[in-house]
């Protein structure tokens, strides 16, 4: 076996209670990495067109790479898939740091393929390579912090040396923005993987071990490492005085509203003029109780915090982020940062997806603002742009479909469409979207519009050269060479996320640093170029499965809102996304034609169109 990977996978089929070992096979980790890369192999090579996102065959995977665990920078995360999304109906996934995917490692798995549907609600115990399932009916309908807390006592007694993955009430009651949080605080956030898993009735999975795995030239690694890590320190965004470790991700509020990019009121606006009530500098000097990071961070990005008096008062939490400050912050009008923070805590408390709220309720107030939702249906509930408490209500509403929470709970596409307005719904393939409004951001604007999962900023993050400067500084407003920039940030995702280690690092280290660091681990022989093809392979393979379930040109498009509506205020005042400009020479790049790789780009990536049930597959190619 390769350096840095346990070896195997756990199958857990619900259905019957078995469990089962999966060997993993050497030349699949060589073309597919681990993390996103291999977790989409297991969804592909057991594919159905007409799955359905409660299907018991919707396999729900839990994926470590051969970074996890390892003495690398930011070597704590995991990443999770799903077949089939509830939110978009194209595959689901998600990532999140912590520890859970380290402890996941040092319990002797590199990850976890769950099926089936269990007929009592159950959690998953792998303490030191031995796992069991665990009928559990008394923790269903607990909070994520509560069940995390009892079954680290059930376990170990000792949060240090045990980790737990669960769902909140969200996930359970199927809420299609339902997420799967780790260690209380770290989410793995987006397209529903949490009601995928309430769908199962699976709660949690704790592990626990003492495995390590070692890599395959340690001399190497410590060297590769130490280049890293200088890089990583001497950075002005992840040094020990840059803004991410200073400030955390919030740092990025009055950088992005000063561009014109931070968007309002269910991006009818693009500047919030009271951005600086909850940046990232205003939260240092009023509810930051400290600083936290994931396993093997270097950089402590994380923020802890607390309001100690007020109608959002609270006592310990953790965050919040730049995406969820913006989403329940300024998309919804609302600028009282004790809100946001309570609200934040809410979704982590209810296990939801910030971003996915936040652009619910805002498509929800816009609904209002413009009579679409009649005042009877509300049953007196005040949901108007700017009210910073009807914000927080909707999170528990929406975790529990109490009263107008059941519309808020079905996304803000379907929210839309059932009040006879989907325009306003900002989405991309059902995903509502992130941060940085794309109107005066060219390049997020195709990636937002090409991302296999939807609305995502993570996987093409261009954010850093378009606005920052790093690696080099990009002209945000210009169209010139965005495809070319958009599909490299793609593909280098797609590696980030089957290594699996932290995006932030994409801001101080590049593929040189990541081949080398993965070559000492692994043992493979690994240039930029060959870790960089590995990255196309990955997103051609995801690419090809929401081919399958129908998803091609017509899903590869931004709101009508962000193409023909300029900005009508602030710096970025007359910008819309040239998007359908971009697009025609982005597929040409990538070999796809109307959304679709060709035959002959997936023979060149060594991927497969035709499986023992070929008439999945949208090609007529010979095996």
């Amino acid at each position: 076996m390769l350096g840095g990977y346990a070896g195997r996978f756990l199958d857990v089929n619900l259905e019957n209670g078995k469990l089962k070992d999966i060997p993993l096979d050497e030349e699949v980790l060589r073309l597919y990495l681990g993390g996103k890369g291999l977790g989409l192999k297991f969804i592909y090579d057991e594919l159905r067109a007409d799955i359905q996102p409660f299907d018991p065959d919707n396999l729900l995977i839990f994926s470590t790479g051969p970074a996890t665990g390892a003495r690398v920078p930011t070597s704590g995360r995991y990443h999770i898939l799903t077949s089939k999304s509830p939110l978009t109906g194209g595959l689901g996934s998600g990532n999140s740091g912590g520890k859970w995917g380290t402890y996941l490692k040092f319990a002797g798995y590199d990850g976890v393929l769950v099926r089936g549907i269990s007929d009592k609600p159950v959690y998953l115990s792998i303490i030191n390579g031995k796992a069991e399932l665990v009928e559990a009916p008394e923790i269903w309908g607990m909070t994520t912090t509560s069940v995390t807390a009892e079954l680290i006592d059930r376990t170990t007694k000792d949060p240090k040396k045990a980790s737990v993955a669960c769902i909140g009430p969200a996930g359970e009651n199927l809420i299609s923005m339902a997420c799967i949080m780790n260690d209380e605080y770290r989410t793995a956030g987006r397209t529903g993987s949490g009601a995928v898993m309430g769908s199962k009735k699976l709660k949690a999975i704790v592990v626990s071990g003492n495995e390590r795995q070692k890599p395959a030239n340690p001399e190497m690694l410590v060297e590769k490492v130490a280049e890293a890590m200088k890089m990583i320190r001497e950075n002005p965004v992840t040094g020990p005085k840059g803004g991410l470790h200073v400030y955390g991700t919030a740092v990025l509020v009055n950088i992005v509203n000063a561009h014109g990019a931070y968007s309002s009121r269910n991006f009818q606006n693009s500047y919030f003029p009271d951005a600086d009530e909850q940046s990232g500098e205003r939260l240092t000097a009023t509810y930051l109780t400290g600083t936290t990071g994931c396993w093997g961070c270097p950089i402590i990005c994380g923020r802890k915090s607390s309001v100690p008096e007020g109608p959002f008062s609270i006592k310990y939490t953790e965050g919040p982020e730049y995406e969820t400050i913006f989403a329940l912050g300024s998309n919804c009008g609302v600028k009282e940062l004790d809100a946001v923070i309570k609200a934040n805590h809410f979704c982590n408390e209810f296990g939801i997806d910030t971003i996915s709220m936040g652009g619910t309720i805002s498509c929800a107030m816009e609904l209002v603002e413009k009579g679409k939702i009649p005042e009877e249906k509300l049953h007196g509930f005040n949901l108007r742009f700017g009210d910073a408490s009807a914000m927080v209500e909707s999170v528990w509403r929406t975790a529990y479909k109490a009263g107008f929470g059941a519309d808020l709970a079905l996304g803000s596409r379907k929210l839309a469409e059932k009040y006879n307005a989907p325009e306003l719904s900002i989405n991309v393939k059902g995903m509502e979207l992130p941060a940085y409004d794309p109107r005066p951001i060219q390049g997020i604007g195709l990636e937002y519009a090409t991302a296999n999962r939807g609305g995502d900023h993570v996987y093409g993050y261009t954010i850093p050269a378009e606005i920052i400067g790093l690696p080099k500084k990009l002209d945000p407003y210009s169209t010139e060479g965005k495809p070319e920039w958009t599909i490299f940030m793609q593909d280098m995702g797609s590696v980030i996320n089957s290594t699996v280690i932290c995006l932030f690092t994409s801001f101080a280290i590049g593929l040189p640093q990541y081949a080398g660091m993965l070559e000492a681990i692994t043992g493979m022989e690994l240039s930029p170029e060959k870790l960089l093809k590995i990255g196309e392979r990955i997103t051609n393979l995801e690419r090809l499965i929401n081919n399958i379930y129908g998803l091609d040109r017509a899903a590869d498009i931004l709101p009508k809102r962000l193409t023909e509506e300029p900005v009508s205020g602030g710096p970025s005042k007359g910008q819309i996304s040239h998007v359908p400009e971009m697009i025609g020479k982005y597929y040409s790049l990538r070999g796809w034609v109307d959304g679709k790789p060709t035959e002959e780009k997936l023979r060149e990536l060594g991927i497969p169109v035709t499986t023992p049930e070929s008439s999945k597959s949208p090609y007529k190619m010979a095996a």
